[in-house]
């Protein structure tokens, strides 16, 4: 999406959140309908300066056309602030990203399925176990290596955080890679994996087609009247 796609997206989220059904959009407690300011050029020149990347063109526009995060699907899109110098996403998990792996591919394949199953058919039972104190060092262990495996850094290089759904649930933008500009969605913490956001034709959703979609069914929720279905 070029710069002037993105016209009048601001005040389409300013408008809705004048409206008395804005609390009826999911997440809308969490960002609260305000977008941080955008980006200045120097300012996106400079962050994109340290993390040795050049982020998707959506996003980047998005960043100084719209706005450095806040309002958007689920809680919010997360901020890109600079703190004491430096720049960062924050958010609920935005430090699973490192900022030291965003230059290189993103893994579109996480660990071996075998393995991920063979660890999850090992997994601690309480029933299993006469004394507490034994099961939760064993579910300890466990989850050490569990940790290791499926949230190993590797896994996400390239990769940042956007978006927080509830329940350790996220979702990532790609920005390096053959899956660059693409949402994915991270059900990790239900024992899955990092899966791509595809469309209804089955087609990658892009960022800018993310944002839009949910800017679309946002507003649908906020104008539908008292009662409707």
């Amino acid at each position: 999406m070029t710069d002037q796609g993105w016209n009048g997206v601001r005040e389409r989220v300013r408008a809705l959140g004048e409206l008395p059904a804005r609390g009826g959009v999911f997440g809308s407690h969490g960002h609260k309908w305000v977008l941080e300011d955008p980006l200045a050029d120097g300012e996106l020149a400079e962050l994109e300066a340290q993390t040795g990347v050049r982020l998707p063109e959506e996003y980047r526009t998005f960043l100084t056309r719209v706005g450095a995060g806040g309002a958007g699907p689920a809680y919010g899109l997360f901020p890109v602030r600079r703190v004491q110098g430096r720049w960062r996403w924050e958010g609920d998990g935005a430090d699973l990203a490192d900022p030291s792996m965003l230059a290189r591919p993103f893994p579109d394949r996480g660990p071996d399925s075998a393995e991920r199953e063979a660890l999850l058919a090992v997994r601690p039972e309480e029933e299993d176990f006469d004394d507490i104190e034994e099961f939760d060092d064993a579910i300890e262990a466990w989850d050490e290596r569990w940790g290791a495996l499926i949230f190993a850094p590797e896994r996400t290089a390239g990769a940042v955080v956007i978006s927080h759904l509830g329940c350790a649930q996220r979702e990532w933008l790609i920005v390096s890679g053959p899956h660059r500009g693409t949402v994915w969605s991270d059900w990790r913490a239900d024992d899955g994996d990092l899966v791509p956001l595809l469309g209804r034709a089955g087609e990658p959703v892009t960022f800018a087609r993310w944002y839009t979609d949910w800017l679309r069914e946002a507003e649908l929720t906020a104008r539908r009247p008292a009662g409707g279905a």
